[in-house]
């Protein structure tokens, strides 16, 4: 089980010298440096586009990535004696963003700015996210017809209590961006965006972000699509300023260290502005109960909407007050 995959690496005319476990991978070093194994269950058509990403990555930044490589017939899935598909990538010897580290933390948005400016490609309408209007439209039915669910419940536990008495706030927060959302100017700021070819990473987070002695690399860009790039500068902004009780100061260092390297213009800082609006982590916890067994609901799920309740004025003041 420790070695499997390790066997397409004879489809590389590669040998592994040693090997050790990843994320849900195999590292190998060989005699063309280090390479990651992993399974892979994806389409080989949008990893054919995702290859040439890399390379256009590779070819105009500094910011090193885990390209893909090809095996001796030029494909980049490579199956093992058990018809297993696997791919193998360009490794790195570092370690992820430390997201107590300030330092990591600014280095990982400079990261993202000076990928954002090369990550482009003519769009392939087939991996284009579904406009942010939609997904919010969605969310918002799936809240009020969870909050629907629980109330016409008999015997409701201590989740769907505080679930029910923090419904009414959340809610209207959620209106209230998409309303917001509505009448900005995204749909210009989303066109200009596709006529440009921008691409996002998709899942840019302190764990797809390595330290490495000489420069940053990033990984994992399974989910890459097309969309507005604000996507990805939210997300990894997000979950860091959740774990810093949405500190301000925070905030404003790590726009500013995007706005350094990629300059900021007013539709992207409106947007930035909504999506942080937006009350994510409660939508994501009510669908995780809703999604899953609710005979039982764990003691950690309270405890992360306890602590998402307890963070609402600091969410609201970061949200009314972030700026360059």
């Amino acid at each position: 089980m420790y070695d499997r995959g390790l066997s397409v690496l004879e489809q590389y005319g590669l040998e592994a010298k040693s090997t050790y476990r990843g994320r849900g991978a195999l590292i190998c070093d060989t005699q063309a440096g280090l390479v990651q194994i992993r399974e892979y269950n994806g389409s080989p058509r949008k990893l054919g586009y995702q290859a040439k990403l890399l390379e256009i990555v590779s070819t105009r930044n500094q910011i090193s990535v885990d390209s893909l490589l090809p095996n001796q017939e030029g494909a980049y899935v490579s199956t093992d004696k058990d018809n297993i598909p696997y791919v193998v990538k360009r490794w790195y010897e570092g370690r992820e963003c430390d997201t107590q580290s300030m330092k990591d933390i600014k280095r990982s948005v400079t990261a993202l700015a000076s990928l954002h400016k090369t990550m482009k490609m003519p769009v392939q309408t087939h991996y284009v996210k579904e406009p942010l209007l939609m997904e919010y439209e969605r969310k918002n039915r799936e809240l009020r017809k969870i909050r629907k669910f629980v109330c016409q419940k008999r015997r409701k536990n201590d989740f769907e209590l505080r679930y029910l008495d923090s419904i009414a706030c959340y809610l209207w927060h959620a209106e209230e961006a998409q309303r917001r959302l509505n009448s900005s100017e995204y749909e210009d700021l989303r066109c200009r965006s596709l006529e440009a070819g921008d691409v996002c990473h998709g899942e840019y987070n302190q764990h797809n972000v390595l330290m490495l002695a000489q420069n940053t690399a990033v990984i994992n860009f399974d989910r890459w699509h097309y969309d507005v790039q604000m996507e990805d500068l939210y997300q990894f902004m997000r979950k860091i300023l959740e774990k810093h009780n949405w500190d301000l100061e925070m905030g404003r260092q790590m726009l500013l260290a995007y706005h350094e390297e990629k300059p900021l213009n007013v539709q992207e800082l409106e947007n930035l502005r909504i999506r942080f609006a937006y009350p994510e982590k409660y939508w994501k916890l009510a669908n995780y109960y809703y999604s899953h067994s609710k005979a039982w609901i764990s003691e950690k799920n309270l405890e992360k909407l306890e602590k998402l309740i307890a963070q609402h004025d600091n969410w609201m003041n970061f949200v009314e007050n972030i700026s360059v």
